[in-house]
């Protein structure tokens, strides 16, 4: 069972979310494989959830943080998907390899 956390959190974080985004005219990106959320960007962050493949995420900013090898590459680039919810940049299409978000 997966859960889309991209999606969850209170109607104030995603409103208050949603308008940044808009602001920083945000797109949305798939996971390319399943994924564990973490409360950090660095895999000594606790485990919030998981996504599954196929998955459409936000990206809200991005931050370097632990080096991670996953299906589109090595980077130490981590993707804010919601408040305290970061996943590897490695495991999302984002056509580029580098920053496609402000840094959080």
């Amino acid at each position: 069972m997966s859960e889309n956390l991209a999606e969850t959190g209170t109607e104030e974080e995603r409103g208050t979310e949603e308008l940044s985004a808009t602001a920083t005219a945000a797109a949305t990106y798939t996971v390319v494989a399943n994924v564990n959320v973490r409360s950090g960007p660095s895999t000594s962050y606790a485990i919030v959830g998981r996504l599954s493949a196929g998955t459409r995420v936000t990206i809200y900013c991005q931050t370097p943080g632990q080096t991670i090898t996953g299906p589109m590459g090595t980077s130490n680039i981590w993707d804010r998907i919601g408040s305290g919810r970061y996943i590897s940049d490695t495991y999302v299409r984002t056509g580029s390899d580098g920053y496609v978000a402000p840094r959080c």
